[in-house]
């Protein structure tokens, strides 16, 4: 499942990211008039509008009162995507089954691009509410996800990714030093999972395991809580315990390719 890092030379078709960034543009709602989108991307007017239009014959966009919105078709796209995951029902049923276990917030995720992407996000009772959701990404050196599929991954993949990544602090508690990331992968690897102690976002702490045969890592799961409910005990002894266990059943039912 994975992908390299965005990084590759050569040619690129302009119109094709002028079209991106329209539609990324849209999908925050920065900007939704061909006015707005223009000044919000440094285009002129006219080059805004045929690619609006072309989206529009494409059926991507739709157009209502003076803007555009994504279509619907996007998420027709989306669950294509999905059924695309192996085994994508065993994912949900595990990671809902997790968050209703813990009673906080259970993601899956996969690396992309050299990040990591969420696919799956449940909640439970007690779940304090993040701005994860499904299709976004995060950083793969920040988060509990991702390093525990960094630290699983080939040796050339790993480098590979880890070669592209500027170690930007995410909170104070970021760890940004190269070596010292290098021996919280070696960590990872022994215990068999990963922490994020408030690494990604100040007062969360997430555990996460990875979904893996010998030769492939499928992604991770994982749960986040609040520092006050994820103490040290909690984190390395119940919750680690769980995302495991969740992970462990996960593969057990995922062909791998």
């Amino acid at each position: 499942m994975a992908s390299t890092p965005n990084k590759r030379t050569g040619r690129r078709i302009r119109s094709v990211e002028i079209a991106f960034t329209i539609l990324d543009a849209i999908r925050a709602n920065e900007a939704t008039s061909v006015t707005e989108l223009a000044d919000e991307l440094g285009h002129s007017k006219s080059t805004i509008h045929s690619h609006l239009r072309t989206l529009e014959s494409q059926e991507i966009i739709v157009r209502q009162d003076d803007g555009y919105r994504l279509s619907l078709q996007l998420l027709d796209m989306a669950n294509d995507v999905r059924e695309q995951v192996a085994n994508y029902e065993v994912i949900v049923d595990e990671v809902d089954k997790l968050a209703s276990e813990t009673g906080e917030i259970a993601h899956f995720g996969l690396e992309e691009h050299g990040k990591v992407a969420y696919l799956y996000k449940a909640m439970g009772t007690q779940a304090v509410e993040t701005v994860s959701r499904p299709g976004g990404k995060q950083p793969m050196y920040s988060t509990s996800l991702g390093k525990a599929i960094l630290a699983f991954l080939p040796a050339d993949r790993r480098r590979e990714i880890l070669e592209h990544v500027s170690f930007a602090p995410k909170t104070p508690k970021t760890i940004t030093d190269p070596e010292r990331f290098a021996d919280e992968l070696d960590v990872i690897t022994d215990q068999g999972y990963a922490i994020d102690d408030e690494e990604n976002i100040e007062g969360l702490r997430c555990v996460a395991a990875p979904v893996k045969n010998e030769n492939t890592v499928l992604g991770a799961v994982s749960v986040s809580g609040p520092v006050s409910r994820s103490t040290d005990e909690v984190l390395h002894g119940e919750l680690a315990e769980s995302v495991q266990r969740t992970a462990n059943v996960i593969e057990l039912n995922t062909k791998f390719s």
